[in-house]
C-alpha cells in the first residue's frame, strides 16, 4: 500500500474509526441493556476524544463511521468527521488513511474509541516510544502497535508514511500488522501500555472495570439528542 517515504512524525494526524451506535457492543448484552450500551459507547467516544485533544499532539482528529449521530457527536466534540458510506472497519480506515494522506499528513495513530481508561500519558508514552523506534531506523517507514491485552489484537497503530501498510483490525489483528510491517520493510516497536490495552468488548471486560468508571462513562454519554449534542 505505501507509497515509499520515510517516517516522520512532525505531523501526525488521529483517526478513530467506530461502527454503528445500534450495532455497536453487541458482545456486551449480558451485561448491559440497549440503552446502557449506547450510553457507554458516546460516552467512550468522549472520553477518547477529550483525551487526544487535551493530550495536544495531533495536528488533526478524524472520527470516521457509517452512523450519523456519532459523526454529530464526534463534530460536537471538536473532532473533524468522515461519514463511510459502504464497507468494513478497515475500508472506513482505508478511507480516512487517504484523507489523512490529501490532508499532509506524514504519520497517522489509529486508536478505537472504546478505551475507558486510555489518557494523554499512555498516548505520550507510546508516542515516546515510536519516536525512539524512528531514530534507532533511521527514518525507514515505522509501524508501532500497542496490542490489545488479550495479546492478539491491537489497540493503537501508528503509521509513518501513513500508508506504509493496510490496516487489518479484526480477529488475529496484532500477528497481521507485525507480518504486514515485516513484509514492508518498516521498523517496527510493539509497546505494551497498559491504559491503551484495555477496551471492552465483552462481559468479561465490564465486570473488570471499575463500577463508578462504568458509571462515568455512561454518564457522559447519556442525554444525547439529535444532533449528537448533549441535553441540557
Amino acid at each position: 500500500m505505501s507509497t515509499g517515504g520515510q517516517a516522520d512524525l512532525s505531523r501526525l494526524h488521529v483517526v478513530v474509526p467506530l461502527r454503528t451506535l445500534e450495532g455497536g457492543k453487541t458482545r456486551l448484552g449480558a451485561a448491559l441493556d440497549a440503552e446502557e450500551r449506547e450510553e457507554l459507547i458516546v460516552g467512550m467516544l468522549r472520553h477518547v476524544l477529550g483525551v487526544v485533544r487535551a493530550w495536544g499532539r495531533a495536528a488533526d482528529v478524524v472520527v470516521v463511521s457509517p452512523d450519523p449521530t456519532l459523526l454529530g457527536i464526534a463534530a460536537a466534540a471538536g473532532a473533524r468527521t468522515l461519514r463511510q458510506r459502504s464497507g468494513t472497519l478497515n475500508d472506513g480506515l482505508r478511507l480516512a488513511i487517504e484523507d489523512v494522506i490529501a490532508g499532509d499528513a506524514t504519520a497517522v495513530l489509529i486508536i478505537p474509541g472504546d478505551l475507558p481508561l486510555v489518557g494523554p500519558h499512555a498516548l505520550e508514552r507510546f508516542c515516546d516510544a515510536a519516536d525512539a523506534a524512528l531514530a534507532a531506523g533511521r527514518g525507514r517507514p515505522l509501524v508501532a502497535i500497542a496490542p490489545a491485552d488479550a495479546r492478539t489484537g491491537t489497540n493503537g497503530l501508528l503509521l509513518s508514511p501513513p500508508d506504509v501498510i493496510e490496516p487489518a483490525f479484526g480477529p488475529d489483528s496484532l500477528r497481521a500488522h507485525l507480518e504486514a510491517a515485516r513484509m514492508a520493510g518498516a521498523t517496527v516497536q510493539v509497546v505494551d501500555e497498559e491504559l491503551l490495552a484495555f477496551d471492552l468488548d465483552t462481559p468479561g471486560d465490564v465486570e473488570r472495570l471499575d463500577p463508578d468508571r462504568l458509571a462515568e462513562l455512561q454518564a457522559m454519554g447519556a442525554s444525547v439528542d439529535a444532533t449528537g449534542a448533549s441535553a441540557q
